[in-house]
C-alpha cells in the first residue's frame, strides 16, 4: 500500500516548483506532520514554467486521483499513488504533480 502523505512529503511541479501544502486540519499527524487531504490548500513557488517566452509558472495543485477509501474528517486522504494536477493561474493544467518523498509508516487505500 502506498504511504500516506504529510506536510514534511516533498512534493514539485513538473519544472521544479516546490509545493507548500496548508492543511484544514491537523487532527491527525504522523511523526508530528499533519496528513495531507485532497481538500487541503496546495501552493506552488519557484515555477520557471515559460510558454514562448512568458511567465506561465504553476501556482495550484488540483488532486483528481485521491486516496480511494482511506478519509480524514471525511475527505479523502492523499497517497503516494494519488494523482494532482499542476495548474497555472488561468487554471490551465501543466503537468502532473512529482511526488518526491513521503513518510514510510503509516499508508492507506
Amino acid at each position: 500500500m502506498p504511504s500516506l502523505l504529510t506536510t514534511a512529503s516533498v512534493m514539485m511541479c513538473p519544472h521544479g516548483g516546490t509545493v507548500q501544502a496548508s492543511p484544514s486540519s491537523t487532527t491527525v499527524q504522523i511523526a508530528g506532520a499533519p496528513a495531507l487531504t485532497a481538500s487541503d490548500v496546495f501552493v506552488i513557488a519557484g515555477c520557471p514554467f515559460l510558454i514562448v517566452l512568458v511567465p506561465s509558472p504553476c501556482v495550484t495543485v488540483q488532486w483528481v486521483q485521491p486516496a480511494a477509501q482511506s478519509t480524514i474528517s471525511g475527505s479523502l486522504t492523499l497517497t503516494e499513488a494519488s494523482v494532482g494536477l499542476c495548474l497555472a493561474a488561468t487554471q490551465a493544467p501543466q503537468g502532473p504533480v512529482m511526488i518526491v518523498s513521503a513518510q514510510p509508516n503509516v499508508t492507506g487505500l
